[in-house]
């Protein structure tokens, strides 16, 4: 190929660029739109009810969760498969040690931060709060959005099945289970 060849073959790329390019301006001068000076519709976004301490990842995802119909996907022999992650900083069992997490028994119900033979974080230790199904639903899904500054750096379980399973594997594990909602 000589570049008499070569030099047609660039020459057209370069007119059916340019032909496009010509073809978009002549059309926007022909079919020009002027934008409206006002929205036609204001979306409403809910207010903020951060504390600093809860994300607003809160609002309109978790908090408004049927925690009934989520706990109703849950099982508690998937919880136990997928606790196995949580196994290597918590213990749920009857009088077991603090790992590098505090001991999970009998978590459910009781404040967050209450056992006395464990350093929380200060943002725990700050969080006044039960550990409800709600806030455990939370808190498992993305524990550093649901309390800024908590030292569990679990990335979280973004399925609803694990995090209902793993919260009902919690709540056998209790002197006093929570009644299921």
């Amino acid at each position: 190929m000589d570049s008499f060849e070569i030099n047609k073959i660039v020459a057209s790329i370069l007119l059916i660029a340019l032909l496009f390019i010509g073809i978009g301006k002549i059309s926007d001068l022909i079919f020009h739109v002027d934008k409206p000076e006002t929205d036609g519709y204001k979306v409403e976004l809910p207010e903020s009810t951060t504390t600093g301490e809860i994300s607003e990842t809160k609002i309109g995802t978790i908090e408004n969760v049927d925690i009934a119909s989520l706990l109703a996907l849950g099982d508690i022999g998937h919880g136990e498969k997928v606790f196995k992650k949580c196994s290597a900083c918590h213990v749920v069992e009857k009088g077991g040690a603090n790992k590098i997490g505090p001991a999970l028994y009998g978590v459910l119900g009781r404040k967050v931060a209450a056992k006395d033979d464990y350093k929380y974080s200060q943002a725990l230790a700050d969080y006044s709060k039960e550990w409800t199904f709600e806030e455990m639903n939370g808190y498992l899904k993305k524990p550093q959005a649901w309390i800024k500054g908590t030292k569990m750096s679990f990335a979280g379980l973004r399925k609803e099945k694990d995090r209902a399973s793993v919260i009902l594997y919690l709540n056998k594990y209790s002197d006093n289970p929570l009644p299921l909602p």
